[in-house]
């Protein structure tokens, strides 16, 4: 496009950046939304732990037990790389993610306690939602505590 002025450019590029902006916010509220459904509606493995009355050998006697329903702990993330790209610099201007080992930034899943498989299926909700609408690398990690 062909601008008479530098201060046209500036202001044609300033009105650009903030309907990208609104964009991001629009897909992000989104896929915060996708991941909280996923998380609610996955179903973790539940297990039993179980305390034995000699710490050192597993064979021993059960002393206590208790029933998680929740399957096992762990923790999720979605990690937009590279940390260089529009939304990833969005995210951390708004303060939504932080920067990731090994690269990128990380928004991290604090919803669903400690369900692991709660918080996994919340991330990858997530990380579909933002490859599909913005286009970008994203990805769900996680692991278990």
């Amino acid at each position: 496009m062909e601008y008479r002025s530098l201060r046209e450019k500036i202001a044609a590029e300033g009105a650009e950046r903030k309907l990208r902006y609104a964009k991001f916010a629009v897909v992000y509220d989104a896929a915060v939304a996708a991941g909280r459904e996923a998380g609610e509606k996955a179903v973790p493995t539940p297990m039993m732990v179980v305390e034995h009355a000699d710490l050192s050998d597993d064979r021993s006697a059960p002393k206590r037990a208790w029933h998680v329903s929740e399957g096992a702990c762990g923790f999720a993330w979605v990690t937009v790389s590279p940390a260089t790209c529009s939304f990833a610099r969005w995210l951390k201007k708004n303060r939504l993610a932080k920067a990731a080992y090994g690269g990128g930034m990380s928004i991290w899943i604090s919803a669903f306690g400690q369900s692991v498989a709660r918080k996994e299926a919340c991330a990858a909700a997530m990380a579909t939602k933002f490859r599909e609408e913005l286009g970008v690398k994203a990805y769900a990690n996680s692991r278990l505590d």
